[in-house]
């Protein structure tokens, strides 16, 4: 019988999300617990009046209240359903079938979708000994067949964080000719000073794309919406092959609505750090080798005892994300949340 789909597509995992489980305690998917901010709700609800009519395909407005925010010409700005679809597109405008994209791995499960999906060919250089990008390994990866590389910063699932000197000269070894991408899906979550603003630091470099989305720290998660900031160029490139009407018009109210309520998104993330802190302190006195997180999640390494913990977690009516013989994620909920986990452990 004839092949209607791909072959090499059939060894590829489908992404696995974080499972909903009827009255357990969800930390598996990295949302923050606390609602939508104020004023979201309603710009939704005002928003659908018009759901008879397409939405701006160039999401002008939005992409205008995020060039105020960032301080940053809006030509320099893409919008799209959620960061991941825009990793997606970035692939799409700088990888042809058989050029390469390195990454770390483990990192965001995403990455080797997306690559094989575009054709590209995936290079995964393994974390270090501390869960962390190793970027030295990933720097002399780089061929002339390097196309992307993408820095998860900081990175999903292990919460590890690369810092200002070591990112420094890494971007100084890489080519100029090869577009670094820095995916700070988590950045409003960083608290460590030596952490850089990937935007602040190296937004000057016409080859370093910054993604960040409204999913998390801004609790858009089911409206999906994210941005990537870029050269004008890579910028306008990603723009031409953004799936049109993709930020729904909904999405935009929310996006615009969350980004006027900013003090209480920072109030809400402080909360959460503070929560990361304590929770980790009272995990490392069981597991110990917890690795440092400058995210809204942390990392127990529990190799082939992953599964059977995960299992655990949920009899207890905590659900938790499970990789496979790596280790296991557990999201910083509220403290209520936070003590049910600490309960099981």
């Amino acid at each position: 019988m004839t092949r209607l789909t791909r072959a090499d597509l059939d060894a590829l995992p489908a992404y696995v999300a974080g499972r909903t489980v009827p009255g357990a305690i969800k930390l598996a998917s990295n949302e923050v617990p606390y609602g939508p901010l104020p004023g979201v709700v309603e710009a939704v609800a005002a928003s659908i009046a018009g759901a008879h009519r397409y939405p701006d395909p160039a999401a002008t407005a939005l992409r205008a209240a995020l060039s105020d925010r960032l301080g940053i010409d809006a030509d320099r700005i893409a919008t799209g359903c959620g960061s991941v679809a825009l990793t997606e597109h970035l692939f799409r405008v700088t990888c042809l079938p058989g050029d390469e994209a390195i990454y770390a791995w483990r990192s965001f499960e995403a990455y080797p979708i997306i690559a094989a999906t575009t054709a590209a060919t995936s290079v995964r250089i393994l974390n270090t000994a501390e869960h962390a990008h190793d970027l030295p390994a990933m720097a002399a990866a780089v061929t002339d067949k390097t196309r992307l590389v993408i820095v998860c910063n900081p990175n999903n699932p292990t919460g590890t964080a690369c810092r200002k000197a070591d990112l420094d000269a890494f971007l100084d070894a890489v080519p100029p000719t090869v577009v670094v991408a820095l995916d700070e899906a988590y950045r409003e979550f960083v608290t460590d000073p030596d952490v850089p603003d990937g935007l602040v630091e190296y937004g000057d470099r016409p080859n370093v794309v910054v993604l960040r989305t409204l999913s998390k720290a801004w609790g858009l998660a089911g409206l999906r919406v994210g941005y990537l900031i870029g050269s004008p160029e890579v910028a306008a490139a990603v723009r031409k092959v953004v799936t049109p009407f993709s930020t729904s018009a909904t999405a935009q109210a929310a996006a615009l609505a969350a980004l006027h309520a900013s003090d209480e998104m920072q109030r809400r993330v402080d909360l959460i750090t503070a929560e990361r802190e304590r929770v980790v302190n009272a995990v490392r006195k069981v597991y110990p080798d917890v690795p440092d997180t400058q995210s809204n999640f942390f990392w127990l390494p529990l190799g082939d005892a992953t599964t059977d913990f995960a299992q655990k977690c949920e009899e207890s009516g905590v659900i938790v994300r499970a990789f496979a013989g790596d280790g296991v994620r557990v999201t910083i909920g509220s403290h209520g949340e936070n003590d049910a986990f600490l309960d099981c452990i």
